[in-house]
């Protein structure tokens, strides 16, 4: 990746590009989890009427280069972030950064009391970044599989 990328709001046409990001970041790369929980995180690349309706609810901004999307993010009505995943190609690039402040401003403008979310391994450095602290850590099960995670929360500067 150039670094040079484009900013836009994500559509339901654009949904099925999400996808393969998630998976792609999920499944690729370097990673705190093993191949067994990165499996059971995704076994497939999401796609149908769950996917759409989970996407629907939310704002989403994404990311482009020459090569397509390469990233995205995004916000629910009360402040939670509920996807946030780069291609491994993107990380590293400031990419998560700039996702990161279009959904501020967007959370902002709404007057979310915060933002919120559940971090994977990977993602608890970046948000640490932009100023998130741990509230809880956390392990979620998927069937016999456990990934650990942690809910992080950042409130609005006063």
């Amino acid at each position: 990746m150039s670094g040079k990328f484009t900013l836009s709001r994500a559509t339901r046409a654009d949904y099925g590009a999400l996808s393969d990001v998630m998976f792609e970041a999920i499944r690729t790369g370097n990673s705190k989890y093993t191949e067994v929980q990165r499996a059971a995180w995704a076994p497939e690349r999401k796609s149908g009427n769950d996917w759409e309706a989970r996407l629907d609810q939310q704002a989403i901004i994404m990311a482009r280069d020459a090569s397509g999307v390469v990233g995205f993010m995004s916000i629910a009505a009360d402040g939670y972030i509920d996807l946030a995943f780069i291609r491994p190609v993107a990380q590293g690039t400031g990419l998560f950064r700039a996702l990161f402040n279009w959904i501020e401003k967007h959370s902002l403008a709404r007057g979310d009391a915060r933002m919120w979310t559940h971090a994977s391994l990977m993602a608890q450095p970046a948000f640490a970044s932009m100023g998130f602290a741990v509230v809880q850590h956390e392990s979620v099960a998927i069937g016999d599989v456990h990934l650990d995670r942690a809910e992080m929360e950042k409130r609005p500067s006063v």
